[in-house]
C-alpha cells in the first residue's frame, strides 16, 4: 500500500491539529511546518521552504484569522499584514506547490465569505479573494484529477472562537444546534473524502455551519 503524504499548515492547534492527528492515526504521512519554517506572512520563508523538492498527495491550507475590528479602526499596516498572511502568501505557495495526480487541496475558510460580518472585514475581504483564486485554479488542477475544496466554516470550538466571543456558553445557546462545531467534525469529513476517494465534489465551497446561515443556495 502506497502511503499518502500531506502538507498541513497551522497544524499545532485547533482544526489543523485535529486533521493532523486524524491523518497520522490512519497512516498518512504528515509534513507540518512550524511558523518559523513556513509562514504565509513571509514570502522569504515560502521561497526557502519550497526551494527543496516537495510533492504532496493532500494539502491543507489553514491559517489564523485577523482580529475583529470596525472598518474605520483598521490601520493601513494591518491591511498590508493580512494581505500577505491571508492572500499573497498563498498566491506564492500555489506557484511553488507540487500536488501529485489524483490529489486533494482543502482550504479551511469561514462562512463569512458568503455572509460577511461587519466586525470581520479583514477576514471577509481576503478570504473571499483566496477562495476566488482557488476556484480559478481548480480548472488547472482538474486536468490532473486534483480535487479542490473550500470549507466555509461556522463557529468551531477553537481558541480563536473563544477570543472572538465574550461568553462562549451564552453564544452557543443562540446557535441552531445550541453548540459550536468540534474540530473533529471537520477532520473526520476531510479524512472520509480522501479515504473514500471522493473526487466529484470539486472546485466548490461547502458550508459547514450547523445551520447558522439563512440562505438557501450555498
Amino acid at each position: 500500500m502506497i502511503t499518502k503524504k500531506a502538507l498541513i499548515l497551522g497544524s499545532s492547534k485547533g482544526i489543523g491539529k485535529s486533521i493532523r492527528l486524524k491523518f497520522e492515526e490512519n497512516n498518512i504521512q504528515c509534513e507540518c511546518p512550524t511558523s518559523h519554517e513556513l509562514d504565509t506572512a513571509s514570502l522569504k520563508k515560502i521561497d526557502k521552504f519550497f526551494s527543496k523538492k516537495r510533492e504532496y498527495d493532500i494539502v491543507i491550507l489553514n491559517t489564523g484569522g485577523p482580529p475583529a475590528k470596525d472598518f474605520y479602526e483598521i490601520k493601513l499596516n494591518e491591511w498590508e499584514k493580512y494581505h500577505h498572511q491571508l492572500f499573497l502568501g498563498f498566491v506564492k505557495i500555489f506557484q511553488k506547490l507540487k500536488v501529485n495526480r489524483n490529489g486533494y487541496i482543502f482550504l479551511i475558510s469561514s462562512h463569512t465569505v458568503k455572509s460577511p460580518e461587519k466586525k470581520l472585514v479583514l477576514s471577509n475581504t481576503y478570504r473571499v479573494a483566496l477562495i476566488s483564486l482557488l476556484k480559478t485554479l481548480s480548472s488547472y488542477f482538474s486536468k490532473k484529477n486534483i480535487s479542490t475544496l473550500s470549507f466555509a466554516l461556522g463557529p468551531i470550538k477553537t481558541q480563536r472562537l473563544k477570543k472572538l466571543v465574550k461568553n462562549l456558553r451564552k453564544f452557543e445557546n443562540k446557535l441552531p444546534l445550541r453548540r459550536a462545531g468540534e474540530p473533529e467534525e471537520i477532520s473526520n469529513l476531510i479524512f472520509s473524502i480522501v479515504d473514500k476517494n471522493i473526487k466529484y465534489i470539486n472546485g466548490t465551497t461547502i458550508n459547514i455551519d450547523g445551520g447558522l446561515s439563512s440562505y438557501i443556495f450555498s
